[in-house]
């Protein structure tokens, strides 16, 4: 014996995951990236300027890197690490 149509009639599982499917591909395509600064943030990167004196000495050792003048001191550098971590 046969039984046809028990249940709910004319749904089709797997019509019903393909819907699914296709709403979640054009739901990406229409999602775009959106970053917020919150208002804390904003106040961290106004109370903290970077010092005059620091920039000028960070210019310059971006120019060295540029020209190719820029000598690094290996033992100097060593020494700073063993200070930094010997804290």
């Amino acid at each position: 014996m046969k039984i046809n149509n028990v249940g709910v009639t004319g749904v089709n599982p797997y019509n019903l995951q393909a819907n699914k499917a296709g709403n979640i591909k054009e739901s990406k395509a229409n999602a775009k990236d959106k970053v917020e600064i919150s208002s804390a943030a904003k106040e961290m990167q106004q109370l903290s300027p970077i010092p005059a004196a620091r920039q000028a000495k960070v210019d310059e050792l971006k120019k060295q890197v540029e020209n190719g003048t820029y000598k690094l001191n290996a033992q100097a550098t060593a020494k700073g690490l063993i200070d930094f971590y010997r804290k």
